[in-house]
């Protein structure tokens, strides 16, 4: 098979057995790579009802078939498991070199099952697995874990994925973190991984993917590449990030202001709003950096020589992590954003979590509902950054409340027992920095996507932000461009394609790339058939947790209920039953037990075990 290493990796860390299988071909083109697979496999391997910190428990890092290939934008893997957040299926999708690598090394996947008695890590050089201590590296960082493995292994070119002491204390808000800084954040993984012991997965590889058709490829990089030299957005978007339109976003409504509540035009202000943006940080900046192939590079390293919080060597924050410990705080103190940046990065923390939790902490505090004393101590008003500071610190530490908000909002909402008027989630995940009030569709992904809350999910939603359907607020008839836009970003994620190949100027980019690396035809018919098939196994793997429609919520602040008075976004309220009807008789799920028709599911095939499971024939 071209395109794929054409192996998986089985771990069971109980019992110390590492099994090597082959990749079916029949799997891969049923559901293609990342959580396509993923779903599938965990679905097979996990008994409804596991405990996602447990033994049974299953946790995959899975690539795609663009993923470590000459193909512009392949970096990506995706993390599956079961959330212990939202109880349901979860998928968090990472860029940088570690997704390559686990390729190069000769595995598409890595599956890890069972629980080890100490820490260990999972140590794979091309085609050699193993499994080794890893008490000296149990509470490190996750830089420093990093280092560590690279001095004592010898190799100066490993590639790691690794929890850090957030992930080891099993907070609900940590995530692994891969090549210091890129994360596949959402949903607790690094709670998932320090429950099995796992401090870390370490990779080298020299293994080269074939391609079908190089020429192909390098036709196709030409004309990105070309397109992209003419593109001043694009040029922009490579100098600056995804940070660029920080100011903007939170001007225009794109980014929720004061826990979803304020309005940015008011509470911020246009002059302060625009020191949260690359523009201005980028005086930190020593240099960009890019994914693996990528012709853009939207990374910068940072250095920051003085102030309060002195940094030797740090990332800049990415749009969603700036919006997080920014406007959603009223803060605007950029030497904050970068600090709790760091302690994420450096902690294995979920910024947008991170970031929503404290917003939730600091309502409940602006109206009495946490007292300074149950905060020791800290002042948690708006916009102040001192506070902002140190909760981070507390979360990441886990001391004093910030052993309660480590595992996010919800949770600690429940454990307090108050302040649940305040939580600004979807099914118990705090929300991205994308407001449906901008965007309407992003209510019925974030509510209703098998992996709920996520922005990068597909939908018509942040085509909407983005200008696209100048009639957004007319809910009538969603449902048919609602649905191909999902199906279309399964392929895109699962290929291990960036979603950011949208500045490449080649509407079609992902199914020519994915005809020429795996030599399949793969047309716009087959993407859109490959795109519900995933969907639906995603979507499957729920519905076997019990988990029905009315079990998938969204805090109603988030859509316009009840609208806001003043901005840019006043008076706007969604219709999310509306949306979701639209969306749900399209694809044809039944909107009381979300339930797939069966002939629906029998004519994208491969998933007639689903169908005996649901309909018991």
């Amino acid at each position: 098979m071209h395109g794929y290493a054409g192996k998986m990796l089985f771990v069971d860390l109980t019992h110390g057995i590492l099994t090597e299988k082959p990749l079916p071909e029949k799997l891969a083109r049923l559901f293609l790579g990342g959580y396509g697979i993923g779903a599938r496999i965990l679905y097979d391997m996990m008994p409804p009802g596991a405990d996602p910190l447990g033994p049974e428990s299953v946790l995959g890092f899975v690539t795609g078939p663009c993923t470590g290939t000459k193909a512009f934008f392949g970096s990506r893997y995706t993390l599956v498991h079961k959330s212990p957040v939202t109880g349901g299926w979860n998928d968090a999708n990472s860029g940088g070199y570690f997704g390559p690598e686990i390729k190069k090394a000769g595995y598409d996947a890595v599956f890890v099952s069972g629980m080890a008695a100490k820490p260990v890590y999972l140590l794979i050089r091309d085609g050699r697995a193993e499994i080794r201590d890893a008490s000296h590296l149990w509470g490190k960082d996750t830089k420093e874990t990093w280092r560590l493995l690279q001095e004592e292994l010898k190799q100066p070119k490993l590639r790691v994925v690794a929890i850090g002491p957030a992930g080891e204390k099993m907070s609900l808000l940590s995530c692994p973190i891969n090549d210091g800084h890129r994360a596949p954040g959402r949903g607790g993984g690094g709670a998932v991984m320090g429950a099995k012991m796992l401090k870390a997965v370490a990779v080298y590889g020299t293994g080269e993917i074939t391609v079908a058709d190089p020429q192909k490829v390098t036709e196709i990089n030409k004309k990105i590449a070309a397109n992209l030299k003419k593109n001043p957005g694009a040029h922009a978007f490579g100098q600056m990030g995804t940070g660029g339109g920080t100011g903007a976003s939170a001007l225009s409504g794109d980014t929720p202001v004061k826990n979803w509540a304020g309005v940015g035009i008011r509470d911020i202000g246009p002059e302060k709003a625009e020191l949260l943006g690359s523009a201005n940080l980028d005086k930190y900046k020593l240099k960009k950096y890019a994914c693996y192939n990528c012709p853009l590079g939207c990374g910068a390293e940072y250095k920051v020589t003085d102030g309060r919080w002195p940094l030797e060597q740090t990332e800049r924050p990415e749009y969603e992590t700036a919006g997080a410990f920014g406007a959603l705080l009223l803060n605007t103190e950029e030497d904050v954003v970068l600090k709790c940046n760091d302690i994420c990065n450096r902690y294995g923390l979920d910024t947008i979590s991170t970031g929503g939790t404290i917003a939730w902490a600091m309502e409940c505090y602006e109206n009495g509902v946490l007292t300074r004393e149950e905060l020791d101590g800290i002042d948690l008003t708006w916009g102040n950054g001192e506070a902002i500071a140190a909760l981070t610190q507390k979360i990441a530490d886990q001391e004093g409340c910030g052993a309660v908000l480590a595992h996010g909002s919800a949770y600690a909402a429940q454990k307090w027992g108050k302040g649940s008027e305040y939580l600004q989630v979807a099914s118990g995940i705090e929300l991205p920095m994308h407001d449906p009030r901008l965007g309407p569709g992003l209510a019925r992904t974030y509510q209703y996507d098998p992996t709920p809350g996520r922005h990068v999910k597909g939908g018509i939603g942040l085509p909407q932000v983005f200008g696209a359907f100048p009639d957004k607020y007319d809910f009538s008839n969603t449902g048919e461009m609602d649905v191909a836009a999902t199906a279309a970003q399964e392929v895109e994620n699962c290929a291990g394609l960036c979603t950011f190949m949208i500045q490449s100027g080649i509407p079609d980019a992902k199914e020519q790339y994915l005809a020429a690396v795996t030599g399949w035809t793969f047309t716009r018919e087959d993407s859109y058939e490959t795109g519900l098939r995933i969907l639906n196994m995603r979507h499957a793997f729920n519905l076997r947790e019990g988990l029905k429609p009315a079990d998938f919520t969204l805090s109603p602040r988030a859509a316009g209920k009840p609208p806001l008075a003043e901005g840019p976004l006043a008076g706007v309220e969604i219709d999310t039953e509306q949306l979701a009807k639209n969306f749900f008789l399209k694809v044809e799920w039944d909107l009381a037990t979300g339930k797939p028709s069966p002939e629906s599911l029998q004519r994208l095939g491969g998933l007639d075990d689903v169908i005996k499971d649901l309909y018991s024939v």
